[in-house]
């Protein structure tokens, strides 16, 4: 029979006991009744592949990015509204371009930041800004080129004016403001020496421009679903209303491209701005440590897909846009001085002979590739 007394049993453990907890129990124990508490978040096994990646993006994404710049600046072309949005999309991605070398030095030198909290404020948010800049501006190119293909009067008078560098001044300055907002009242971040790293927050009005962020990109989202779904099915319809068309193969390709390009933003922006919700919840409630380094970690990958979006948009411009893929194929043969003469007399004697074959080509493929949200009707 065991004599052992109750009262043994509510004896509070000595540090001489065999049954006493250590230290490292009870902090285990204390945070998994208190998920609020300060969590050890360094995100070391993800330093490396954020500084090969970011690298690479920065490598390609400047080259790209000011090649397209430039091809813009040197085109004779009348400035049309989607070729003011695209330069604005291309000034928008070489600033987020220009952010990533910070993350690059910060991952690879071990998650130490050495510029203190405020230049990492300001690295952190301008990354954001441009990111969020591009985002708007592809929304508006979709509704661009969805009321250009309709072609009422009004329409078309209104789509003349001067509103798409209304609408870029708007963006651009509404963007400056918040980011230097956001730059003056967001508290330094916790701990010496870190930046772009997971932390609590309570702050009531950061969390609302975070949501805000969401809830924008799911509305310019959903734009840009809508539109290309009208614009392929306007496509598809056209050749199949119009088969002995000479180019109306080409319409059922251009079809396809428009999908491709809104795979792309999907498969780019999409991840990210889904792992954003619990990202931001995971801040303001009270998570276990676990899901707090899962948020972190998700939120880091998907990020890298948001600024891979800042290469493919170049290589959009020159697959889909055959006046910038002519005058980057002439540029490219300028730099690297190759004669050109030969092939030149050769593909005009081939355009000749079948202009006069199919002489309203040039009207079609024109007619199509406007309606592309990414094929914008410049150098024509």
């Amino acid at each position: 029979m065991d004599t052992t007394s109750p009262a043994a049993f509510f004896t509070p453990f000595t540090s001489n006991s065999p049954y006493a907890p250590t230290s490292a129990e009870l902090h285990q124990n204390q945070t998994t009744r208190n998920p609020n508490t300060q969590c050890n978040i360094d995100g070391a096994s993800m330093r490396i592949p954020l500084a090969v990646f970011y690298t690479l993006f920065f490598l390609i994404g400047l080259a790209g990015n000011l090649l397209a710049l430039w091809v813009f600046l040197r085109m004779q072309a009348k400035k049309t509204s989607v070729r003011v949005f695209l330069i604005n999309v291309v000034l928008a991605d070489l600033l987020l371009v220009i952010c990533l070398p910070f993350r690059i030095v910060y991952h690879s030198s071990g998650n130490n930041w050495t510029l203190g909290p405020v230049m990492c404020r300001v690295v952190g948010h301008a990354f954001y800004m441009n990111m969020y800049i591009s985002i708007t501006l592809l929304g508006l190119i979709s509704v661009d080129r969805y009321l250009k293909i309709h072609r009422s009067a009004s329409r078309k008078r209104f789509m003349r004016g001067r509103w798409s560098y209304v609408a870029c001044g708007v963006i651009w300055t509404m963007a400056i403001i918040i980011t230097i907002a956001l730059i003056g009242t967001t508290k330094k971040y916790e701990g010496e020496g870190k930046c772009f790293h997971y932390r609590k927050t309570c702050s009531a009005g950061l969390v609302f421009i975070k949501f805000s962020l969401v809830v924008l990109f799911w509305l310019v989202y959903a734009l840009l679903v809508i539109s290309y779904l009208k614009i392929g099915k306007m496509l598809q319809r056209v050749s199949k209303d119009k088969p002995d068309l000479p180019n109306a193969q080409k319409y059922k390709q251009t079809a396809r491209k428009s999908f491709f390009v809104l795979f792309l933003f999907t498969v780019c922006f999409v991840p990210y701005h889904i792992v954003r919700v619990f990202y931001i919840v995971s801040q303001v409630s009270d998570t276990p440590c676990a899901w707090q380094d899962l948020a972190d970690k998700a939120n880091e990958a998907a990020l890298l897909l948001s600024a891979f979006n800042s290469c493919l948009d170049p290589v959009m411009y020159f697959l889909l846009c055959s006046s910038i893929r002519r005058s980057t194929i002439g540029i490219l043969r300028k730099l690297i001085r190759v004669p050109d003469a030969a092939v030149s007399s050769v593909s005009s004697s081939e355009m000749n002979r079948s202009m006069q074959k199919r002489p309203s080509l040039v009207a079609i493929n024109a007619q199509s590739e406007r309606m592309l949200i990414h094929v914008p009707a410049v150098g024509r």
